[in-house]
């Protein structure tokens, strides 16, 4: 699928349906031409629901919907029949979309699993008829309740990637090409930076047919959470992920500071990243000889695990394999 396929934000305006209004009727027949009332109810408007659908990862379905309307429920009748519910609209989203009030902010509900849902926005109630108002002292109600107005709102859906491990560093740091070689993943790979434009998953195959989901975060530069490069659009796909994995390449020139500026703009876009567990691979290794390695290990940034690992010639590969795995379980 084409990079410009994914999509992880849409702004939809929603509106559910108005309830059917309450009948004001009165029982009439050859045989008793003064029978009381009998108007019957109105039924429910329609409701927004929200549903996951495991099928999907992106938003692209609803890139160009930008109204989305349940049905009005229909107005009560004689007899004491109460109209039929408007039809609810379902809103199908990949596991991981929140959605939230697009004026207020407010968080109105998210997606983890399969099938989930819930009521975004709910249909008006439908009106009581006159039957409903009768009384022993009040026997001849002439009036029904009108149905209750729909509610219309602007509603923001996002996606956030739902990965095990998320790969987070600079641009160029040689993530999409870790994720070719430990996935069947085929992410757009090239010696320029910012060449990954989207987020890619990856299943990645681990021994005794298990495995995990990792996730390539397009690279983060220095001043990402105030939205600079492509900042805040892809920030969020961290939040999800049970492990960082940090990819800092060989040849950078202050391989602690880099980390303290990835982990700084993690920090300033969401304080609750830095209880995720984290790892640092040092990409690109094979430009290393054994005694620049053994001096590197002297600069690393401390109590954190750290590998040297290359995508080229495979080392520290599985290496990496069995910390992550490691590292997932004890989580």
């Amino acid at each position: 699928m084409a990079d410009s396929n994914f999509i992880d934000y849409v702004k939809i305006c929603c509106r559910s349906g108005k309830g059917g209004a309450g009948s004001a009727h009165f029982y009439r027949t050859r045989g008793n031409p003064k029978g009381g009332p009998d108007g019957g109810n109105g039924g429910r408007g329609g409701h927004i629901v929200v549903k996951g659908n495991q099928q999907l990862w992106t938003l692209l379905h609803l890139k160009y919907t930008k109204h989305v309307y349940a049905d009005n429920g229909e107005g009560g009748s004689s007899n004491l029949k109460t109209g039929a519910d408007g039809n609810d609209r379902i809103i199908e989203v990949p596991l991981g979309t929140v959605a939230r009030d697009a004026e207020t902010g407010e968080f109105l509900g998210e997606i983890t699993e399969n099938n989930q849902q819930f009521v975004l926005l709910q249909g008006g109630r439908g009106g009581k008829g006159n039957d409903h108002f009768k009384s022993a002292t009040f026997q001849a109600p002439r009036f029904a309740q009108p149905g209750e107005e729909g509610i219309e709102k602007w509603v923001i859906f996002e996606l956030k990637l739902l990965a095990d491990v998320g790969l987070v560093g600079f641009p160029n740091a040689g993530k999409s090409t870790l994720l070719s070689v430990v996935s069947a993943a085929k992410p757009e790979i090239a010696d320029y930076p910012f060449t990954t434009l989207t987020p890619n998953l990856g299943m990645v195959y681990y021994r005794d047919h298990r495995s995990f989901v990792m996730a390539d975060i397009p690279g983060i530069i220095e001043g990402a959470a105030e939205g600079k490069g492509l900042g805040l659009r892809f920030l969020r796909h961290i939040e999800r992920n049970a492990l960082l994995l940090f990819m800092i390449p060989a040849d950078a020139d202050n391989i602690k500071n880099e980390y303290k500026i990835l982990n700084n703009e993690l920090k300033k876009y969401n304080p609750e990243t830095l209880d995720k567990q984290r790892l640092i691979a040092i990409s690109k290794s094979d430009l290393l000889d054994d005694v620049m390695i053994s001096q590197m290990k002297k600069t690393l940034p401390r109590g954190i695990p750290a590998l040297f690992i290359s995508s080229v010639t495979q080392q520290g590969i599985d290496q990496l394999k069995d910390m992550i795995w490691k590292m997932l379980n004890e989580y």
